[in-house]
């Protein structure tokens, strides 16, 4: 989820469509907060980790 956020932040960048940048943050965002819980332990929908 990070890296794909990552890849359309990129594209929103070069091809200026704010879109892209901002479903980009969204999922950095949801990302890194899925890797924090699964690094503290808590399963979140079942799993432990998401990569």
């Amino acid at each position: 989820m990070i890296t794909l956020g990552v890849i359309l932040l990129i594209i929103g960048f070069i091809a200026k469509i704010s879109i892209l940048w901002t479903i980009g943050i969204i999922l950095v965002i949801v990302g890194l907060v899925l890797v924090v819980l699964g690094r503290t332990g808590r399963k979140v929908g079942g799993r432990a980790h998401y990569f």
